[in-house]
Formats: structure tokens, sequence, C-alpha cells
């Protein structure tokens, strides 16, 4: 049986909001993935493993580490 933990670290991505927030437009734009905000200080971007992957990348070329 697979872990939870593996599986929701391969389908989100957690990050500070500033991090994200002038990137979200592009991000719902290029990528199936949903942006959700938990309050002021964080964001979760939620998608497939294949989706997430790739926001990865694009944030990584964009400057942004994700964890």
């Amino acid at each position: 049986m697979p872990d939870p933990t593996r599986l929701r670290d391969s389908t989100q991505i957690v990050l500070p909001a500033e991090a994200v927030e002038s990137l979200e437009p592009q991000l719902t734009e290029e990528f199936t993935v949903t942006v959700v905000s938990e309050g002021d200080s964080y964001c979760r971007i939620i998608g497939s493993p294949v989706e997430i992957k790739a926001v990865s990348e694009f944030l990584a070329r964009r400057g942004v580490s994700v964890p």
C-alpha cells in the first residue's frame, strides 16, 4: 500500500504566498493545477504528479526554490 505522505508530496507543492502570487496566472493557464491560499503566508499548488513535476521545473527556471 502506498505511503500517504509520499503521495501527497507528489501531488502538491507548498510555498510562501509571495513566491507564487505573481506567477499564479501563468501557472493556472499553462498547467492543470489548482492554487489554494493557506492564509496570508502560504499557498498550495495541487495537481497530478506529472503536472507537479512540470510546475516544479517551471518555478525553478524562474528562481523559485521548490522543496
